[in-house]
């Protein structure tokens, strides 16, 4: 949000997220689309396997943390950053779950569910929010992250769960899940839905679409997809990403100042 020019600096604190806008939704749902591609790419074309691409990528996602959580500000590239490794490391989560442990798709997706709940309910208890307008403090980041991690493992079982059960194909979960996305705009727009519920449901909502797009550009024509491949789909959204993220850094157009009143 913009603050009036007469309202004095030692009364604006830093918002360590950018603001939710148009921007910010276009980006998310490209990361999302990054965290299935590239994820598929380090596992089978990097023959690096499941293990050990989770491995490596919950590595670098740490050390991504680190330097998030060392900021003393929201930083677009650093943001981004961590935002499309938490995708891959929670799309790896599920599919280890799912592939390594045999673990159904209806107990993880149930299980991510309460540990979702849980985290939000732990946040609400400790700061009396769960607006993401007010990530001013480490502890607060530290929810939010989590909540993030969890919205992607989430994200990730619901989606392959409801393909599953209706057969669908890439461009019909394409569909599905932008009118699901479509539905809960429309709700907070007209029909007055509290702003938090959703902001929620449509984050969780993009993780299944992106990787819906992915599905779509990368696999086979025989399979129902464009035939684009993991690497030239990953290579073509990680190139937009970088674009906007580059004009966000020169624009500044998704900082966001928050009243000290507002922040406590």
């Amino acid at each position: 949000m913009n603050l009036p020019q007469t309202r004095p600096q030692a009364r604006q604190l830093l918002n360590k997220v950018p603001q939710v806008t148009l921007f910010f939704w276009v980006i998310k749902i490209m990361a999302t689309t990054v965290g299935e591609t590239a994820a598929d790419f380090l596992s089978v074309n990097l023959k690096l396997g499941l293990t050990g691409t989770t491995v490596i990528m919950s590595v670098v996602l740490a050390a991504a943390l680190v330097f998030q959580f060392s900021s003393k500000r929201y930083v677009p590239a650093l943001y981004w950053v961590s935002v499309v490794l938490i995708s891959i490391v929670g799309t790896l989560i599920t599919d280890n779950l799912v592939d390594n442990f045999g673990v159904s798709l209806w107990t993880t997706t149930i299980g991510f569910t309460a540990a979702l709940a849980a985290t939000f309910a732990a946040w609400y208890a400790s700061e009396r929010t769960l607006s993401v307008h007010t990530i001013v403090t480490t502890k607060r980041e530290a929810f939010y992250w989590s909540a993030i991690l969890f919205t992607f493992a989430l994200g990730t079982a619901a989606g392959d769960l409801v393909s599953e059960s209706l057969n669908l194909g890439y461009g019909k979960s394409v569909v599905l899940f932008g009118g699901l996305i479509g539905v809960v705009a429309l709700s907070y727009f007209k029909l007055g839905t509290n702003e938090v519920l959703a902001f929620w449901a449509a984050y969780i909502l993009t993780r299944p679409l992106g990787a819906s797009i992915g599905d779509l550009l990368s696999q086979p024509r025989t399979e129902g997809g464009l035939g684009l491949g993991t690497t030239g789909t990953s290579a073509l959204f990680l190139l937009s990403i970088l674009g906007v993220v580059t004009f966000l850094t020169s624009t500044k157009r998704d900082l966001e100042v928050v009243p000290l009143d507002m922040a406590s």
